[in-house]
């Protein structure tokens, strides 16, 4: 039997058809345009997946499941989104809906960052640990707890490790979740984009030259790009975002001492040029910095892919 995963991203659509042994043997994308309704992104998911079972010459009866991963927390007894702050489906049935465009058995949900760590648990990174935390940076900033080869999920079953929503910057910059100064509103791709967009808007008004100033199309790249151009205000704009970055971090070792903890997300592209300064700034200010034993902070192995593993792996965990 087969397996198919849904990365429902505030940018793109991901869809991946897996064999049991999670291995993709398919994948393709849309683009989310998130302003429209959430029937309308619903219906383009199903059709992407109905595309993919096509010309592979399946269909849904040879589907074990289908498992989507949402950007926000999730009922994942009842499959109803519950808050998606930067996509339009808070109080939809995701599961009813997926179904009147591709009526397949069985629907599993998980939020994004939970099904990127079961990615990564299952067949990335973490294969072989008993305890390890993902964070992913994008759109907004993920997080994904997993403690004794459980996913961690709170009370309610739904809404646990919603690291992202921690407050790193008391009365700090507005967050889509409605609080000021969390995590995701300094971490995130976007946040970055947007203090990059700042930052060449000042060095303008202030006559300071930076390879920043000549490109057009601002993105989370900018900054690190231009820093590895050897150009100081990129460096010091990177620097100021790794320093937020690893605020949260060291708050997430401190209190969950996980063995691992993965970055993933398009941020986590950067590589050792965003690990070694954020594992430097954390070694000095985690609670353990005197033991011989601490938690090692690493790149997520399986990329973009991990999310839409994780879901297409969502009935192992169970």
């Amino acid at each position: 039997m087969y397996t198919i995963g849904i990365d429902l991203g505030g940018t793109n659509i991901a869809v991946g058809l897996c064999d049991e042994s999670l291995n993709m043997i398919d994948k393709d994308k849309v683009r989310t345009n998130a302003h429209r309704p959430a029937a309308e992104i619903v219906r383009d998911m199903a059709l992407l997946t109905k595309s993919i079972i096509e010309r592979n010459k399946l269909t849904e009866n040879d589907l074990e499941y289908v498992g989507i991963l949402v950007p926000g927390t999730v009922d994942v007894v009842n499959g109803v989104v519950e808050c998606t702050p930067n996509l339009p489906f808070s109080g939809l049935n995701l599961r009813e809906e997926f179904k009147k465009h591709f009526p397949v058995k069985q629907i599993l949900l998980e939020n994004d960052a939970n099904a990127a760590a079961i990615g990564e648990l299952l067949a990335g990174a973490g294969v072989g640990a008993d305890s390890l935390v993902m964070i992913t940076l994008g759109t907004g900033v993920g997080g994904g707890v997993i403690m004794n080869g459980k996913v961690f999920s709170g009370c309610m079953n739904s809404s646990g490790a919603e690291l992202g929503h921690m407050v790193i910057v008391a009365n700090g910059k507005q967050c889509g979740c409605g609080r000021r100064g969390c995590w995701e509103a300094y971490s995130s791709a976007n946040a970055l984009k947007e203090m990059t967009r700042v930052r060449i808007s000042e060095l303008k008004e202030r006559g300071i030259s930076s390879i920043m100033l000549d490109n057009d199309n601002v993105s989370a790249r900018t900054a690190f790009d231009a820093a590895k151009a050897g150009d100081e205000e990129g460096q010091r704009l990177v620097d100021e975002y790794i320093g937020y970055l690893a605020v949260g971090v060291t708050n997430i070792i401190n209190i969950f001492q996980p063995e691992l903890l993965l970055i993933g997300g398009g941020v986590s592209g950067e590589g050792e040029n965003l690990t070694r300064p954020l594992r430097e700034i954390v070694d000095r200010e985690q609670y353990t910095k005197d033991r011989a034993v601490k938690t090692r902070i690493m790149t997520a192995t399986l990329g973009n892919d991990a999310g839409i593993i994780g879901a297409a792996g969502l009935g192992r965990v169970l």
